[in-house]
């Protein structure tokens, strides 16, 4: 019997890309689960669309405590992910 292994090549990303240069608004509904993109590489932000795939940097995955408007980090530099904390300014 053979065995088969696919290697797949890994981008290590050092830092993730920045997708823009102000937190995004959006609505968020209580006890629904998001995944936030953390790479950046998403078409999809601020959340995941599995552009991480290729990379070391996984999603933050996160339940919303409230209904309403949160302003996602797109910076992707937030202490605070995936909130805004104004990183986007230093």
């Amino acid at each position: 019997m053979e065995c088969y292994t696919t290697v797949t090549k890994m981008k290590i990303m050092t830092s993730p890309k920045r997708a823009g240069n102000e937190p995004k608004a959006i609505e968020l509904k209580k006890g629904e689960s998001y995944a936030w993109c953390a790479c950046g590489l998403s078409s999809n932000q601020p959340f995941c669309d599995g552009s991480h795939m290729s990379t070391n940097i996984t999603p933050h995955v996160f339940v919303a405590e409230n209904d309403g408007t949160h302003y996602m980090c797109m910076c992707k530099n937030s202490k605070g992910k995936p909130f805004c904390d104004g990183s986007h300014n230093e």
